[in-house]
């Protein structure tokens, strides 16, 4: 066995804590998805069952004909993927010149962009409502598309300048030497580069839309342009919870991002420009 791979007790060690950390993370999930698929009954006993003695879809069914799913599911997608396309398209247009050019002010637009992504999103609520009323933009769906665009951009900006400064200047250099002019240097060389910041930001930009609960619930009065987590609150009534249809319904609720990130989730890998310099 080489020496690198061999079990030494710090590795032991690592390992432990990681399996330890991973079943913490991941329990709540199992548990999740587990009590979907018990029967009303076992789910309502004293018993602690770690492991379904019987399992059932009838809460998915419950969950799916429940009125509602089918416009619910059609906004969340729909406002969750253009905020985050419109995201990603000013992030990138923002992030090139703050790593790359040097300009008046850039030391402050910089610090303005980190204050925007550590306010409080909650404390916003009153602003942005106001602001969407005076444009008569409530009950619609551009509205709902701005505020994740706000929520999302800053982040987006700060994240893709870093991946932006860590893609030499002199590759773009070397493609306009063979013959590419500036745009074309930028779309062969450094694009394709920044796939990995792309993706790692889309994945959180896509997370943060996809889960807003408060301002989806406050910009929309009309029952047709709720999104899923406030769809999600229906099973919740004045004569109990439902909590096998909500615990169906939380599953369903994060299919879609475990589908997005298994779509996008090759292209997350680290250093991909670390072999770039090279040779």
């Amino acid at each position: 066995m080489r020496a690198d791979r061999a079990m030494t007790p710090r590795r032991v060690v690592l390992s432990a804590v990681g399996l330890v950390a991973a079943a913490f993370f991941a329990f709540p999930v199992y548990w999740m998805v587990s009590s979907a698929l018990k029967p009303t009954n076992q789910m309502q006993s004293t018993g602690f069952d770690l492991v379904p003695t019987s399992l059932t879809g009838q809460h998915f069914l419950s969950a799916v004909d429940k009125p509602g799913f089918g416009d619910a599911l059609v906004n969340s997608l729909v406002v969750t993927l253009v905020a985050v396309l419109f995201s990603l398209v000013a992030g990138l247009l923002a992030a090139i010149p703050l790593a790359r050019l040097r300009f008046r002010g850039r030391k402050g637009f910089l610090l303005l962009v980190l204050v925007a992504q550590m306010a409080p999103f909650e404390a916003l609520l009153i602003p942005m409502y106001l602001m969407m009323r005076d444009a008569d933009l409530l009950d619609k769906m551009p509205a709902l598309v701005l505020v994740y665009f706000a929520a999302t951009l800053p982040f987006t900006a700060w994240t893709l300048r870093g991946f932006v400064q860590g893609i030499p200047a002199e590759l773009e250099e070397a493609a306009m030497v063979d013959g590419c002019n500036r745009w074309g240097a930028f779309r062969r060389v450094t694009l394709p580069l920044l796939g990995p910041g792309l993706v790692a930001t889309s994945v959180f930009g896509f997370i943060t839309a996809w889960n807003e609960f408060l301002f989806a619930l406050v910009l929309f009065q009309d029952q047709s342009k709720r999104t899923l987590p406030v769809w999600l609150s229906t099973f919740q009534t004045a004569f109990g919870t439902d909590w096998g249809g909500t615990m169906a319904a939380s599953t369903l609720f994060t299919l879609p991002v475990v589908v997005f990130f298994l779509i996008v989730q090759r292209n997350m890998v680290a250093g991909v420009t670390a072999g770039a310099v090279k040779g």
